[in-house]
């Protein structure tokens, strides 16, 4: 799958084959989690996934950014971002720094 995008339907399928669940059952498996992962961040609690990273949620002031094409300046309105900071082992995978941990 390298270079294409993780469907949920490829995450059910996974789980399907590697816990034995139905397909039926690994999708709603698959829903219940990522709505809670949801859920939880809409909240504006952070989800940390061992070995894998952490989702957060950072407010952002206002602040004054420009418009490339004119240079006019524009007020950038506060808002909520959602940051991913991945793991030392999966920064390790990704770099291929060495053994696998996982494996």
């Amino acid at each position: 799958m390298a270079g294409e995008t993780i469907t949920r339907q490829q995450l059910s399928e996974a789980v399907y084959q590697e816990v034995g669940l139905s397909r039926n059952e690994s999708a709603d498996l698959l829903e219940l989690v990522l709505a809670k992962i949801s859920e939880t961040l809409a909240n504006g609690d952070s989800v940390k996934i061992s070995s894998f990273g952490s989702f957060t949620i950072r407010n952002k002031g206002q602040r004054i950014g420009r418009n490339p094409k004119t240079g006019e300046e524009v007020p950038i309105l506060p808002r909520r971002v959602l940051v991913f900071r991945p793991s030392q082992v999966l920064k390790a995978r990704i770099g291929g720094a060495g053994p696998d941990p996982l494996d």
